[in-house]
């Protein structure tokens, strides 16, 4: 027999085998439900904490042998199987919505938002015509336009992007092109550098937007940090005239809300007013501190945002939304149209039978674009803005009292920072082998007390009972430290400070520091 028939026929077989128990797979979907459901899978329950570890942590080669993580050209697993292969996943994964999960700049899920990612994966939709997301169309500009609203743009304009970096580098885009239109369809060919100026502690985003779209890394100017971690108004007029004197061209200035360590937030009216001397276009990278927004008692942290030509926020961070949700807005009504849009005669037909102004893809760089609105349009829905801007408060409050309680183990910690202006609170453990008189603190311990974090740490994944990110801040010349960040979820009382803080030393006591 042809063996071109027999790899038809086989062929064949296997499609409708498929086609056959499509129905039959489906039924995953109830399986995973209900392993999602279990409470041990998420851990947001606070009786839980006590109970289960936040991780199981084991090292790649140990998780390459617990997980078959081979894929083969030939191979199928039963339901159950694959039941167990998702009960596996869940067992090693880190939880994040464990309430003491404080490694990143995001914590536990609101569950509205989650209800939210469960519909929108399940629709699978795409975000560029109204055609094929007519909902999910609309609430994306509604969300928008009311943002646009909340900063003070009376015109303003914006696009969901898939992160904070993209969002920045949204801002440069827009920035060049109104700097230079021609550069969209000639490039950069023949044109004096272009510089843009961002503070040393803001992020490296930044630099990597600049290697990406063709101005050079080196053409990212570092701007010094005052004592608080603020852009320094001076050192930037200074690095302006510095550039302008080399034959450099400066556009852009970046300013930060909420840097990624310390959580400082610049000061906006005066970068502000140094942005219009020079004609530079002025983007805030909220992608932390742009919560403050809907704050109630904290919404000054923001003053002067209103000034600002983009704006980048993700709420994915202190609100609680699910990864990923991450906005990029610009005052400007039509500069991303301008900007971004081509020609795509198939997808973006202009004689089509509803109104394609919510036809919003050709202002993206993207072409198919994950629905990332619903999830934070779901959660506004359900508590209203102004309930999350208490929560807002609440957190930064939160902050406030971990500092203090800091300070009354003066023995035990120490803070980076005696007042942090966020959530962000950044701190030292100090030993009990190490703790000797201030006069005795000499270059050799403070190189040892920044070994302390990177071993509590280590203690922290094995042990599962809590997790606090650490940092250097090069800035500063200071080597590790402590860097807990605390989100609208959970809502953390007194108690739940106490514990952290006594973890902490319980791990730190575990540790073994070189002499």
């Amino acid at each position: 027999m042809d063996g071109t028939s027999d790899s038809s026929d086989s062929s064949t077989s296997i499609v409708d085998g498929v086609r056959k128990r499509l129905m039959d797979d489906w039924q995953i979907l109830q399986h995973v439900f209900n392993l999602v459901q279990q409470k041990q899978t998420t851990c947001v329950d606070p009786e839980l904490w006590h109970q289960h570890k936040i991780v199981d942590f084991k090292q790649p080669n140990e998780l390459k042998k617990l997980i078959d993580l081979t894929i083969k050209e030939r191979e199928m697993h039963t339901l159950p199987q694959i039941e167990q292969i998702c009960q596996q996943v869940i067992q090693y994964s880190v939880k994040t919505s464990h309430g003491r999960f404080h490694n990143q700049l995001f914590g536990q899920m609101d569950p509205f938002g989650l209800a939210g990612a469960w519909l929108t994966e399940a629709l699978n939709g795409s975000s560029y015509t109204f055609e094929v997301a007519p909902v999910f169309s609309l609430i994306e500009t509604e969300v928008i336009s009311t943002v646009c609203r909340l900063i003070g743009y009376n015109h303003g304009d914006g696009i969901f992007a898939p992160g904070g970096s993209s969002s920045n580098m949204y801002g440069l885009v827009l920035a060049r092109y109104k700097h230079v239109p021609s550069v969209k369809r000639t490039g950069m060919f023949g044109m004096r550098p272009l510089v843009l100026f961002t503070s040393e502690d803001s992020h490296y985003s930044l630099k990597k937007a600049a290697h990406w779209l063709g101005i050079g890394v080196d053409n990212c100017i570092s701007v010094s940090t005052n004592d608080k971690g603020q852009l320094s108004l001076d050192d930037l007029e200074s690095k302006i005239q510095e550039a302008k004197a080399r034959g450099c061209d400066p556009f852009f200035i970046n300013a930060t809300a909420g840097t990624t360590v310390l959580g400082a937030f610049d000061d906006f009216e005066g970068i502000a007013d140094v942005a219009e001397r020079h004609g530079l276009w002025l983007h805030v990278d909220a992608a932390m501190g742009g919560s403050a927004l809907l704050a109630h008692k904290n919404r000054s942290l923001l003053k002067g945002l209103e000034r600002a030509d983009s704006f980048a926020w993700n709420p994915h961070k202190t609100l609680g939304v699910p990864l990923q949700c991450s906005m990029f807005l610009t005052r400007e009504s039509d500069l991303l149209s301008r900007c971004n849009s081509v020609e795509a005669s198939y997808l973006f037909q202009q004689d089509k039978f509803y109104d394609i102004s919510y036809d919003t893809g050709n202002k993206s760089v993207q072409c198919g674009r994950k629905i990332d609105a619903f999830k934070f349009w779901l959660m506004l829905k359900a508590r209203g803005y102004g309930q999350y801007g208490h929560l807002v408060d609440h957190a930064i409050d939160m902050s406030r009292l971990l500092e203090q309680k800091l300070r009354e183990r003066p023995d035990s910690f120490r803070l980076v920072l005696d007042k942090h202006e966020y959530s962000n609170v950044c701190f030292w453990y100090i030993p009990k082998s190490m703790r000797v008189a201030s006069s005795e603190e000499t270059a050799d311990w403070w190189t040892r007390l920044y070994t302390v974090a990177p071993k509590i740490k280590e203690q922290m994944a094995y042990s599962g009972t809590l997790m606090v990110g650490y940092a250097p801040l090069s800035s500063r010349k200071l080597g590790n430290f402590f860097r807990m960040v605390l989100t609208c979820f959970p809502v953390v009382e007194s108690d739940e400070l106490d514990f952290v803080l006594d973890e902490i030393e319980r791990l730190g006591e575990l540790c073994e520091y070189q002499l």
